[in-house]
């Protein structure tokens, strides 16, 4: 691993970063642990870049792109040299990266799961198989969507985009009767509220890489490579590279309700992935088991259970996506 007399800790890092409270937390957190490990001299620049999907607010993701809408303008811009780093939401990234980029460094997860928060008024609704039918359930996510559609049937769907904050504000000023959001993000805001249900992953799989910092690069760029290699963390990196290569072989974007979940238990990686029609059916579930303790092994793991998805009939809703 390199040192301090390895690298030029004189010229600055640029870190790209989307400018919303969540967004700058992270950069901020990737910051700071850059000066533990090189020290306050190392100079870190943060640049704030707009991408498509804070622009766009009115229309849910899976109609004007999907994934990529959160990445794209930053890539560009570390393409072009204006950025070292950037510093995304795992569950962000497509399946694919550009060409020329790559991932840099997987720091440790956070809680993976979805976090059901209801109206405060509702004192005995706590979970969501117990909403009232009727109940109005913000989220714009596909995925959330038609697992709530599988556990509660009665529930209302209704589209809630905006920033970690936006949300809870709509939802204390009663345009909701619960919303759905990632218990990371509520974690890293500390703005998790006490009472919340989070949703047991076997029954409500998350997002592939929810959780997950990326830590993004260009593949040329060996100082950077070099600064961020410290922050890796082992299982972090295990449970990406199988739940992204499960998402890359389906091709999966905001389209199409898809999930993927890898536990890691010793040697062994437990991974189940889901994908469903966006009414909650049909629906296709599949878990594996396997040693994995490479990335290499990891993802030839998440590339066979998304194989297997497909053996069992989910082609067919992704066909129809």
């Amino acid at each position: 691993m390199a040192t301090p007399d390895d690298l030029d800790l004189r010229a600055p890092l640029r870190i790209g970063t989307r400018g919303s409270e969540l967004a700058l937390w992270q950069a901020h957190h990737v910051r700071d642990r850059l000066r533990e490990r090189w020290g306050e001299a190392l100079p870190i620049e943060l640049v704030i870049i707009t991408t498509e999907g804070d622009r766009i607010q009115d229309r849910p993701l899976y109609q004007i792109g999907g994934k990529g809408l959160f990445v794209n303008a930053i890539e560009e811009a570390m393409l072009a040299g204006s950025i070292d780093l950037a510093v995304h939401s795992m569950k962000d990234l497509p399946g694919h990266l550009a060409d020329g980029l790559c991932l840099a460094c997987t720091p440790p997860r956070e809680d993976p799961r979805d976090a059901l928060i209801v109206r405060e008024d509702w004192t005995e609704t706590r979970t969501l198989t117990s909403l009232p039918a009727g109940a109005r359930v913000g989220t714009t996510s596909l995925r959330r969507a038609a697992l709530v559609r599988r556990l509660h049937g009665g529930a209302e769907i209704l589209p809630l985009r905006g920033n970690v904050p936006t949300r809870l504000q709509r939802l204390a000023e009663g345009k909701f009767d619960a919303i759905i959001l990632a218990a990371a993000g509520l974690r890293r805001l500390d703005r998790l509220p006490e009472g919340a249900e989070l949703l047991d992953p076997e029954l409500f799989c998350p997002a592939a890489g929810q959780g997950i910092l990326a830590l993004e690069c260009r593949e040329d760029d060996a100082r950077t490579r070099a600064l961020v290699a410290p922050l890796g963390d082992h299982d972090a990196a295990i449970a990406a590279a199988t739940e992204r290569t499960f998402l890359a072989r389906l091709e999966g974007g905001c389209q199409v309700p898809m999930g993927c979940h890898a536990v890691l238990e010793g040697d062994e990686v437990v991974v189940q992935g889901i994908v469903a029609d966006p009414s909650g059916a049909p629906f296709f579930r599949a878990t594996r088991r396997a040693p994995a303790t490479t990335t290499e092994e990891a993802a030839a793991l998440g590339r066979e259970l998304a194989e297997l998805l497909l053996d069992l009939g989910a082609g067919a809703v992704l066909g129809r996506a």
